[in-house]
């Protein structure tokens, strides 16, 4: 059963499904460097320009996991595409489920492994991993694995954004009660804690990591956003207008969309004035994506595609300084487009090309002009930032570090 049919699952159909995944020797299978850790038997076949990820389950898991990640798909939310399930292999042999790979991807013992930046990755991976629970939790789904492992991870302009790419013990309700949150937090603290005692073990966390303060630390994030997303304000009447913009800029600022405010006399409380409530929407953040996506037709993280907007931006500025006159903003995409973004990524060095996502380099790009140039004292332009940024910055990024095949 596969969604959708045709062209997309075709070259799948020949492979060997009556066999145990664990034994299959056909020529597309492909090792994931970055890959994380499984409960189960996991491989990655290569098919028609696209890495599909097999999980090897229990039927009736496989079932609920394909269904569970469709809906999370038509909610807009961040995890794997599925593409398909296939069951009835043979007597013992175990349902699979397919899935698309996600494109540079890194799990957390790979950011772990390789730190880039400086210093370890712990404050943006939890960063990122509350932000996916609390927007799974918004829309009603109680993730009941919530961890590390069962995340991946693709850098965003500095931050991380977080997949879910493990729904078996998931469930999808109209609305979370308090228990339910709870008890998903908890156990992604368990988790998380114990996740990182794994990578002590291995050499691999920092000395000045604690595996328990840092699953505390989750927990602390997760009800400090919670709080400011979904809490009951009490207004007074002199107060309602600033303070209502107020609340709508911080939970913009924090990657959100406001879908809906309720206002309604506080009659129990003295003094008057309103009660807010908030309904935030439970979509995967896409405001600046989808603005980068219509006027230059690039796909993008959110925090990506803010940075690259700003260049158009000042791009369009130098444009109407040089030129004398108003510049319209397509017009201006369309040559930011042509004359900086295409000149940076068609010159990156083919031996280097799969460090990172083309959008994620041309912002490190971005970042590197910045350094060079506050070093030097002028503008080294863009194309010295480049040039100097491929031979000594891209060629550091391990290739363990994504979804290089």
């Amino acid at each position: 059963m596969f969604s959708p049919p045709g062209t997309a699952a075709a070259g799948l159909l020949d492979l060997p499904w009556h066999r145990p995944l664990e034994e299959w020797t056909d020529d597309r299978i492909v090792e994931i460097r970055s890959r994380g850790l499984s409960r189960h038997v996991v491989r990655f076949v290569a098919e028609g320009g696209h890495v599909y990820a097999l999980k090897e389950l229990d039927e009736r898991l496989a079932r609920r996991e394909y269904r569970l990640l469709r809906r999370l798909r038509e909610l807009g939310l961040p995890a794997v595409e599925v593409t398909g399930v296939v069951v009835d292999r043979g007597e013992q042999i175990d349902a699979i489920l397919v899935t698309r790979y996600l494109d540079h991807a890194s799990s957390y013992r790979a950011l772990f492994a390789n730190p880039r930046g400086g210093g370890h990755p712990t404050d943006r991976l939890l960063d990122a991993l509350v932000e996916l629970l609390v927007r799974l939790h918004l829309a009603g789904f109680m993730w009941g694995d919530c961890s590390l492992s069962n995340t991946l991870f693709l850098f965003d302009a500095g931050a991380f954004a977080a997949y879910l790419v493990d729904a078996e013990t998931a469930e999808l309700h109209p609305s979370l009660s308090e228990g339910q949150r709870h008890y998903d937090v908890d156990l992604a603290r368990e988790r998380i804690a114990g996740e990182l005692f794994d990578l002590f073990a291995g050499g691999l966390l920092p000395p000045d990591v604690d595996p328990v303060e840092v699953g505390d630390d989750m927990v602390r994030r997760y009800e400090g956003l919670w709080d400011e997303l979904t809490r009951e304000e009490v207004l007074p009447p002199d107060e309602q207008v600033y303070r209502i913009t107020e609340r709508l800029r911080r939970i913009n600022e924090l990657g959100f969309d406001v879908d809906e405010v309720e206002l309604e006399d506080a009659a129990d409380v003295e003094g008057g004035g309103s009660r807010m409530r908030i309904r935030t929407r439970v979509a995967e953040p896409g405001h600046h994506r989808q603005i980068l996506y219509t006027r230059t037709g690039l796909g993008a993280q959110e925090n990506q595609a803010r940075r690259l907007l700003n260049d158009v931006a000042s791009f369009r500025g130098y444009l109407e300084r040089k030129e004398g006159r108003a510049v319209p903003e397509v017009v201006a995409a369309n040559r930011w487009l042509a004359e900086v973004y295409e000149p940076v990524v068609q010159a990156i060095p083919d031996k280097l090309r799969g460090r990172l996502d083309e959008v994620e380099v041309f912002h490190e790009v971005l970042e590197h002009r910045w350094f060079l140039s506050e070093t030097t004292g002028r503008d080294i332009g863009t194309t010295s930032a480049a040039r100097d940024y491929f031979e000594n910055v891209l060629p550091n990024v391990p290739e363990d570090l994504t979804g290089t095949i």
